[in-house]
């Protein structure tokens, strides 16, 4: 496989089998995108991947544990703006629609939800943490190592889900991982095996035309 048709396979996936990627392999998709480009080579993550009953034990955890209410740990910005807003509501509706959950059913709504805090069943939960005295251009480098670790996952036929959820419970996740006190989780990321039998992994997202974002000045 090469680069161009990860990036074409890469997806979001929200259910997973039971089956667990080996430890060894585990570590070889954290250590190779670690490759990721870093200014100055700073390199200000921190990676940690539970598995069996250590994850049972976070998640347990996370169950009995309400999440931090901060505007700045959401994943998107509230009251968003067009085009943004149009573009997170289809993706919401496409993926309900997967699941046959109407708009109205909001309880049925919150229940997928919620399994957010489950990594969607995933067997391997890999959380990645940033020095939190780092600035944005720091957190730019995390962007490229996640990226970096789910085009290898791909290429060895596993599955993920960035999921920036998980911000929401970084003291948490911090202290059961025993991360030092100046690092914060930046994003968690479930990782396994696609069940391809579940209806919510059809979901299919689309890309803006390249006119929509992109140009080009200067070339012959």
């Amino acid at each position: 496989m090469d680069v161009s048709q990860a990036l074409r396979q890469r997806r979001s996936v929200r259910a997973f089998t039971p089956q667990v990627p080996g430890a060894a392999l585990v570590q070889q998709l954290m250590e190779d995108a670690a490759l990721a480009a870093s200014g100055g080579n700073m390199q200000p993550w921190r990676v940690a991947a539970l598995a069996g009953a250590p994850l049972q034990a976070l998640l347990a955890e996370v169950a009995r544990t309400p999440a931090q209410e901060d505007a700045a740990l959401l994943s998107y910005p509230p009251d968003l703006w067009e085009p943004y807003r149009m573009r997170r509501f289809a993706n919401g509706e496409d993926l309900y629609r997967t699941l046959g959950i109407p708009r109205e059913d909001k309880p049925a709504r919150l229940r997928q939800l919620a399994k957010n805090a489950e990594l969607f069943g995933a067997p391997v939960g890999v959380f990645v943490f940033i020095d939190a005295r780092m600035g944005y251009p720091q957190w730019m480098d995390v962007g490229i190592y996640l990226q970096s670790f789910m085009l290898r996952a791909v290429e060895e036929g596993l599955a993920t889900c960035a999921q920036g959820f998980w911000r929401r419970y970084s003291p948490l996740v911090q202290q059961h991982l025993g991360m030092p006190q100046d690092y914060r989780l930046a994003c968690g990321l479930a990782l396994g095996y696609e069940d391809v039998s579940a209806p919510i992994n059809t979901l299919r997202t689309s890309r803006e035309p390249f006119a929509e974002w992109g140009g080009l000045q200067g070339f012959e």
